[in-house]
């Protein structure tokens, strides 16, 4: 049991570090970070989309 309670402890106290070391991003990182996301996803529906494609025409269906 005490085991547990331990552990308990150990992730509470791992977690307020992260949390102090953590900052509010600016305007001008989030929208870096937003832009990055979104050719991310761009381009992995657009690989994805070319992959269904030559499935299709190779298959017929």
């Amino acid at each position: 049991m005490s085991g547990i309670i331990e552990k308990i402890k150990s992730f509470w106290a791992e977690s307020k570090r992260v949390l102090l070391v953590t900052k509010k991003p600016g305007m001008k990182e989030f929208k870096l970070a937003a832009k990055i996301t979104g050719i991310g996803m761009i381009l992995i529906g657009t690989i994805g989309m070319i992959i269904r494609m030559i499935g299709y025409f190779v298959t017929g269906s």
